[in-house]
């Protein structure tokens, strides 16, 4: 089930064409556009991988992962879709940033009185199929967890990358980012089992 950073950027590529949802950009584009925006913020590694890869959710349906299709009437939960298929090439900097993203949103129109009148109408639509707004309680739950600033600032990058037109470096600039992390996670990993 795990894939492989090779794996990964040829999904982005064959899927990454179709239309983001409800937005004026590509799958793809938004993915580079949210990379691009955390790598020039100057984000560490992880957090620009979780930038790039934190709607693959989305692209997966049909690979086998089925969670409804663009149009439907629930949330298709692709926050946590992806996490099963990059468990084995990220540790939690990269997937819990992904698996937060749409509670950070949830979480910002809680603290922001004017963060929801930010969103595109798509993101305004997802948002009520997600839950809505956090209240005070669970607000804090999330502000607990030791990647929700992570989380936040991805989310942020995640709003602005939506520009039809706007120039990113390339898939493949990014995809050896990620092939230059994995062999920290990996060498990590090892020692740890040594």
């Amino acid at each position: 089930m795990s894939m492989t950073i090779d794996e990964i950027g040829e999904l982005l590529l064959r899927k990454g064409a179709a239309q983001y949802g409800g937005e004026p950009v590509s799958q793809l584009d938004h993915a580079l556009q949210c990379a691009h925006l955390a790598e020039a913020a100057g984000e560490s590694a992880p957090t620009m991988a979780a930038a790039l890869l934190h709607d693959l959710g989305h692209m997966l349906r049909g690979e086998g992962v089925d969670a409804g299709g663009a149009e439907a009437p629930r949330d298709d939960l692709h926050q946590y879709i992806a996490l099963p298929f990059l468990r084995a090439t990220f540790d939690d900097d990269v997937l819990e940033p992904i698996r937060l993203h749409v509670d950070a949103k949830r979480y910002l129109c809680h603290i922001d009185p004017t963060y929801l009148d930010t969103l595109s109408p798509a993101s305004v639509r997802s948002l009520q199929l997600q839950g809505g707004a956090f209240d005070a309680e669970q607000a804090d739950r999330f502000m607990k967890n030791p990647h929700a600033q992570a989380a936040v600032r991805l989310r942020r990058y995640d709003d602005l990358a939506k520009v039809p037109g706007a120039r990113t470096p390339s898939l493949g600039h990014f995809v050896d980012q990620l092939r230059k992390m994995n062999l920290a996670v990996v060498g990590k990993k090892a020692h740890l089992t040594d």
